[in-house]
C-alpha cells in the first residue's frame, strides 16, 4: 500500500545517489561517497523546505571537502523532472532542502481515494505471527478500571499490528487455578452457609474475598440449587462452588469485554496447563537442564546464574507451584504454538516481574527477544477535579461495567488509549461533554461535519469526483497543503505505533488530522467557489473523511455521519 512520505524519502536517496555519480564522473566531487547515508528529515518550518537532507555534511569528511562545496556540486547534478519535487535549495552549512511538487500532493489524494478503508496498511510485519495477551484479570472478581485500560491498549495495539502486516492473535489468560481460586471457593461456601443459617453460623476467613459480588454469587447459587449443597461434603461443595462461580464470572467478563468492543481468539485457562501436565513438564525440563536447586524443601530457579538479581521459587514446600512457575509453562506453550513474537500487556505493578521473567526465558529454551511487554501506568478517575472511587449507580468501587453505564464506549476507549507509560487522569465529566475540549468528540465531529458537507453538495449536484479527473493544482494554499501532508502521515504513524508499542500515537494523529481539517474548512471556502476549486476542495475533504474513519477504526471508535 501507499506510503508517500516513505516514497518521497526513497526518491531523495535515489536522486542524491544519481547526482553524486554525475558529480564524480565530471570530477567536481572525488570518489568515495557511494556508501554515504545522510539523514532525511521533515523540517517543522516549511521555510526550510518540505524535506531536508544532510547528505552533504555526512559526505564531507570522506570526500575531504567542505559540506557547502559538496552541496553545491550535488545541487548542480540534481534532475527533478518527473519526480515528487519541484526545487531544491542549499541552506546553512550544506543542507539540501527539497520542495514538493504538485505531483506528490496529487499522489497522496489518489492513494487515499483508491485504497479507501485499507489506506495506511503495509506489509512491514511480513505475516509474522504475533500474540497479544491482555487484560487477563483474575476471574475471582469483577473487572477493574485498570483492566479496562489494559483492554483498550491491548486491543488497539493488536489492531495497529494487523494494519502493519502482522498475523495477530488476541488471547485472554484465565487464572482459574491456584490459591486465589481455592480461597474464592471457600469465600463462596461461607457466604452460602451464612445466607441460609445466619452470619454467625460460619466465620469468614480474614484473607477471604469480602466484596458484595461474592454475596451476590452465593445468592445466585442458592437460587439455582436451594439447600441441596448445604450438608454436602466440604470438598465436593467447594468444587461445585468453584465451577459455578468461575463460570458466572468468566461469562460476565466476556459480556463486558464484548460490550467494550473486544473479542479474543482464545480464552486460555490456567487449569489446562495443570491438567495437561505442562507445568510439571516445564519444571522437569528446568531440572534436567541444571537450572534449579532445592532449598528448605522448595524448588528454586537459579535465576542469578542467568543474569537475574535474585532467584525465584518455582514449587513451594507444600508442593504448590508458584505464579512464576506457571507463567513459565504458559509462555513455553505460547512459543511452542509458533508465535514469532509475544506481547504481554501488564500493569505498572508487574514491571519487576517482567524484567525477572524475561531473564528466565533461556532456561526453557526460548529466545527472550521474542517476548516484549507493554507496561501501562495507573488510572485515576476524576470529576470536577475530585477523585472518584465509587459508581453513582451502585455506590461501590467502579468496574468496567459501571464505567460503560455512565460513559459512552467511544469515549472510554479513546481516553484509555492514552500514552501507556504515563499515569492517566480520566476526567469523567470531560468524557461526556459535546465540545472541542473533549478529544473524541472533536475528532468524531470533524468526520460528521465532512459527511454532512458531502451529503449537502451531492444533493445540489456536486458529488465527490475521482481525484485523477480533478485539477488538484487548485489546492495550492497553505491550509490545503498542510492537510494533505497530514493525510500522508497516517501510514507512517501506524508504523511508528507498531515499532514503539505505543497505540496512543493514533489518538494523537487523529486529533491533529481533525485540527488540520478544521483549519482548512474555516479558511478555505468550498460551497460557492469556482467549480474547479469546489471539486478539488471537496475531494480533499472526502479524503480527510476516509482517513479519519481509518484512524477511528484502528482505535475501535465509531465514525458517526451525524452529531
Amino acid at each position: 500500500m501507499s506510503n508517500l512520505i516513505e516514497a518521497a524519502k526513497t526518491q531523495i536517496e535515489s536522486l542524491l545517489a544519481a547526482a553524486y555519480r554525475g558529480a564524480r564522473e565530471k570530477g567536481t566531487l572525488p570518489p568515495g561517497g557511494d556508501a554515504v547515508q545522510g539523514t532525511i528529515d521533515i523540517p517543522r518550518d516549511v521555510k526550510n523546505g518540505d524535506y531536508a537532507s544532510a547528505w552533504a555534511m555526512a559526505a564531507a569528511r570522506c570526500l575531504k571537502k567542505k559540506p557547502l562545496d559538496v552541496a553545491r556540486a550535488i545541487a548542480e547534478e540534481l534532475v527533478l523532472s518527473d519526480t515528487y519535487f519541484q526545487s531544491v535549495e542549499i541552506a546553512g552549512p550544506g543542507f539540501l532542502n527539497f520542495q514538493l511538487a504538485e505531483t506528490w500532493y496529487r499522489a497522496v489524494l489518489c492513494a487515499v481515494q483508491a485504497e479507501g478503508p485499507g489506506y495506511g496498511r503495509s506489509d512491514k510485519g511480513a505475516g509474522k505471527k504475533v500474540m497479544v495477551e491482555f487484560v487477563s484479570a483474575n476471574p475471582t472478581g469483577l473487572m477493574t478500571v485498570g483492566n479496562a485500560r489494559g483492554g483498550v491498549l491491548g486491543d488497539t495495539m493488536a489492531a495497529v499490528l494487523e494494519r502493519t502486516g502482522y498475523d495477530v492473535w488476541r488471547e485472554f489468560y484465565v487464572n482459574d487455578a491456584g490459591n486465589q481460586v481455592a480461597l474464592f471457593a471457600q469465600s463462596l461456601r461461607i457466604r452460602y452457609i451464612q445466607l441460609l443459617r445466619g452470619e454467625d453460623a460460619a466465620a469468614f476467613p480474614e484473607n477471604g474475598y469480602h466484596g458484595d459480588d461474592i454475596k451476590e454469587l452465593a445468592r445466585a447459587f442458592y437460587e439455582e440449587n436451594g439447600e441441596a449443597w448445604l450438608d454436602a461434603p466440604e470438598e465436593t461443595c467447594l468444587a461445585e462452588l468453584e465451577r459455578f462461580g468461575l463460570e458466572r464470572n468468566i461469562q460476565k467478563m466476556q459480556v463486558d469485554l464484548e460490550r467494550y468492543g473486544i473479542r479474543y481468539d482464545r480464552w486460555f485457562r490456567e487449569s489446562e496447563l495443570h491438567k495437561s501436565g505442562a507445568v510439571a513438564e516445564t519444571m522437569a525440563l528446568l531440572q534436567e537442564n541444571g537450572h534449579t536447586y532445592e532449598k528448605d524443601g522448595a524448588l528454586w530457579l537459579n535465576l542469578s546464574s542467568l543474569g537475574g538479581e535474585k532467584d525465584e521459587v518455582l514449587q513451594r514446600a507444600n508442593g504448590l507451584y508458584t505464579y512464576f512457575a506457571v507463567d513459565l509453562a504458559y509462555h513455553r506453550d505460547k512459543f511452542q504454538r509458533g508465535f514469532d513474537k509475544v506481547i504481554d500487556v501488564l500493569g505498572a505493578d508487574h514491571h519487576g516481574h517482567a524484567i525477572r521473567f524475561k531473564t528466565a526465558l533461556p532456561a526453557i529454551g526460548a529466545d527472550k527477544d521474542r517476548l516484549d511487554f507493554l507496561i501501562m501506568q495507573l488510572v485515576r478517575l476524576t470529576r470536577d477535579g475530585e477523585t472518584v472511587r465509587v459508581s453513582k449507580r451502585t455506590g461501590k468501587a467502579i468496574t468496567l461495567s459501571d464505567l460503560l453505564d455512565e460513559i459512552p464506549r467511544d469515549a472510554v476507549r479513546f481516553f484509555f488509549n492514552a500514552k501507556p507509560d504515563t499515569h492517566l487522569e480520566f476526567d469523567l465529566a470531560l468524557a461526556i461533554r459535546e465540545d472541542s475540549e473533549n478529544p473524541v468528540y472533536y475528532v468524531q465531529y470533524a468526520h460528521a461535519r465532512i459527511c454532512s458537507l458531502i451529503a449537502m453538495l451531492s444533493a445540489e449536484g456536486e458529488p465527490v469526483r475521482a481525484a485523477e479527473d480533478i485539477d488538484l493544482s487548485k489546492l495550492d494554499g497553505a491550509y490545503e497543503r498542510q492537510l494533505i501532508k497530514t493525510l500522508a502521515r497516517f501510514p507512517d504513524e501506524l508504523l511508528h505505533a507498531a515499532r514503539d508499542y505505543d497505540p496512543s500515537k493514533i489518538n494523537k494523529y487523529a486529533q491533529e488530522l481533525a485540527a488540520s481539517f478544521h483549519g482548512f474548512y474555516n479558511n478555505c471556502r468550498i460551497k460557492g467557489t469556482q467549480q474547479a476549486v469546489l471539486a478539488a476542495r471537496l475531494c480533499l475533504a472526502d479524503a480527510t473523511r476516509a482517513v479519519l474513519a481509518c484512524a477511528l477504526a484502528v482505535l475501535g471508535v465509531s465514525a458517526p455521519e451525524r452529531m
